[in-house]
């Protein structure tokens, strides 16, 4: 079954490439390496939530707004190399989360994309991991992912 496929049967939907806010590309091949930029969880280039953790956005829906990162961090990937089965091993994900100083919980926000990615790839899909709690993202956004994978 293709990667996509195993994304439908998720429910969910991998989306077009978002446009870049910058002067960088969403993502970039080097070597047998695909290293994206940070994506946001945006739905038809707009957040799908603002805000900090541990002031008004909450922890399931931090985990959700991961997921939707991952799934745009994917499709980054696709827009360099065409085709997700491409893909070998996902090598590293690191997420920052804006959050107070009193929200310790970054790791478990992140894990809404590391779960997607182990359900979407199974042992490809495990990874080597950064969680980071920031003081603010662009757009106030409440969580950013970035992806390393190795592809064929």
């Amino acid at each position: 079954m293709s990667v996509e496929q195993r994304i439908l049967d998720l429910g969910l939907e991998l989306p077009p490439v978002a446009t870049p806010a910058g002067s960088y590309l969403p993502a970039m091949v080097s070597g047998n390496l695909v290293f994206t930029s940070g994506q946001l969880p945006l739905v038809d280039g707009k957040l799908m939530a603002t805000g900090k953790l541990g002031a008004g956005v909450e922890l399931a829906e931090a985990r959700e707004l991961a997921a939707r990162c991952l799934l745009n961090a994917l499709a980054a990937v696709k827009g360099v190399i065409g085709n997700l089965d491409r893909i070998t091993k996902v090598v590293k994900v690191v997420g920052f989360v804006a959050s107070t100083k009193e929200f310790t919980a970054q790791p478990t926000v992140i894990n809404g994309a590391s779960e997607l990615l182990e359900s979407i790839f199974g042992e490809l899909g495990k990874h080597a991991r950064s969680a980071v709690g920031v003081a603010s993202l662009p757009l106030d956004s409440p969580v950013e992912i970035e992806l390393i994978v190795e592809f064929l």
